[in-house]
């Protein structure tokens, strides 16, 4: 009965933490977005707003492990959608929270475009090198030796 006791305990344990976790995570995504939305609102610039909301975040989660400036931005972001009508006037600045993903796409195309520029030189020199050595051989076929002879009268 004690060991199934305990195990009670640690499996209410084990239930409970991470569900305390989740919701302190929430909250600071919440506030966060709060700081963030406030500090933009009063006039302060993208930076430093970030910078504030970021800071608050990354102190709340705590842990071994943590929270990179995109999970940081997702969490804003979900806050103000869940919460429109609370932070309705925050919207327009939420594009500058996720300001290279246009700039990210644009060098993924500029990187495939050489790829392919790359692949189509490469295979415009195999197809020059194959056309002249068929007609070096054509060539090499016509003339013998006596007649390349330029003492042979």
């Amino acid at each position: 009965m004690k060991g199934f006791k305990r195990e009670l305990i640690f499996i209410t344990i084990g239930v409970i933490t991470p569900l305390s976790l989740h919701t302190l995570k929430v909250n600071a995504g919440s506030f966060g977005a709060e700081i963030f939305c406030t500090m933009r609102d009063g006039g302060n610039d993208h930076e430093s707003s970030w910078d504030a909301a970021y800071t608050y975040i990354k102190k709340q989660k705590g842990g071994i492990f943590k929270v990179s400036p995109k999970q940081a931005a997702a969490q804003i972001t979900e806050s103000v959608i869940r919460d429109r009508e609370t932070f309705s006037y925050c919207v327009e600045y939420l594009d500058q929270l996720h300001p290279n993903r246009q700039l990210i796409r644009d060098l993924e195309k500029e990187a495939k475009r050489k790829e392919k520029e790359a692949k189509d030189r490469d295979n415009k020199r195999k197809k020059l090198e194959k056309e002249l050595e068929e007609t070096n051989n054509e060539i090499s076929g016509e003339f013998t030796d006596e007649t390349l002879d330029r003492y042979s009268y």
